[in-house]
């Protein structure tokens, strides 16, 4: 039986691995056996990472992250978990593989996912003007023709935010109305650098090598017409990869899972969360990275206080006591 599983291969589940190993905790990490590294292993360039004064390619940061992880004794399992039983004073983990692992307690840090369009160009173009994050890629467009797709408040922010870089931001919305808050609205209306393309669609996105437009219907007229722009920042909205854990932990009104204050202990005693399953507003690796740290040493924290019995058993009165 482990005394840590870690659920999550990105920023925040590899920071909570190496401060659990250093801690002498031998953490097992489960990664994706299909996603990991998470959201950064589909960015390119990293410039506002601490400690890369010329920036960082994404894969190569979790890259790093992890071969720190396991410098320190971390052990890594590229699967996917189909199944959690977080009740009682022992964690069970199944595997896609069929494979259990036990723990006395776990970090949940499986991200959030980014919604796309569905579209075969957004996928092929990905890092090379499509993106679904401005902090993290408005600089990248200095001086260009860009367009932001989505109507809510997060599609406002990325254009307000976008302005500081690019020459023009258009924001395309599939109505001719919007459904962000009225002061997002009111100050995306009024920034000189941005105009609205109203009840269009993107049906495709076009360029060889990176992104030269967008093919948009209008939903009224069926008409089609391509849009020049170098590059497009997709902002539908995004979800918290919580699937896993309904019905069994406290979830917020956002969908993040809910945990105690600035802490990250989450309704089931024994169960830590940390990343962008509990953050539904910053979704920064630096942040994540921040909030695995903490997740680790709750953990570290929690494990402590147990009693020596429970260490070399299963007693539940023990663990009700040292949770308590």
């Amino acid at each position: 039986m482990r005394q840590i599983i870690i659920i999550g291969s990105g920023p925040a589940g590899f920071t909570a691995a190496i401060y659990a190993a250093r801690a002498n905790l031998a953490p097992l990490l489960i990664a994706s056996s299909v996603e990991a590294g998470g959201e950064l292993m589909n960015t390119t360039e990293v410039e506002n990472y601490p400690g890369f004064p010329e920036g960082v390619q994404g894969p190569d940061l979790m890259q790093k992250m992890q071969e720190q992880a396991e410098r320190f004794g971390t052990e890594v399992v590229y699967d996917d978990v189909t199944e959690l039983d977080l009740t009682g004073s022992v964690k069970t983990v199944t595997l896609g593989s069929g494979e259990t692992h036990e723990a006395l307690t776990v970090i949940f840090a499986t991200g959030s996912a980014y919604r796309k369009l569905g579209l075969e160009d957004e996928e092929r173009l990905s890092g090379r003007g499509v993106s679904w994050c401005a902090t993290c890629d408005g600089f990248f467009f200095k001086e260009k023709t860009i367009a932001v797709i989505g109507g809510g408040d997060s599609a406002m922010e990325e254009a307000t935010f976008l302005t500081r870089f690019a020459s023009k931001v258009y924001v395309v919305h599939r109505k001719d109305t919007l459904r962000a808050s009225k002061i997002m609205q009111e100050r995306a209306f009024a920034n000189p650098k941005i105009e609205f393309i109203w009840n269009s669609t993107v049906t495709g996105i076009t360029g060889t090598d990176a992104v030269d437009g967008l093919v948009l219907r209008d939903t009224v007229t069926g008409a089609e017409n391509v849009l020049p722009v170098g590059g497009v920042f997709i902002a539908i909205g995004n979800d918290p990869r919580t699937h896993l854990v309904h019905q069994q932990l406290d979830l917020t009104t956002d969908g993040t899972i809910a945990v105690d204050g600035r802490s990250s202990r989450t309704s089931q005693a024994g169960v830590f969360a940390a990343g962008d399953v509990i953050d539904p507003h910053y979704r920064q690796a630096v942040t994540a990275a921040a909030s695995g740290t903490v997740a680790a040493l709750d953990a570290e924290n929690f494990l402590a206080a147990l009693a020596t019995e429970l260490l070399t058993g299963t007693d539940d009165a023990v663990f009700e006591t040292a949770t308590n």
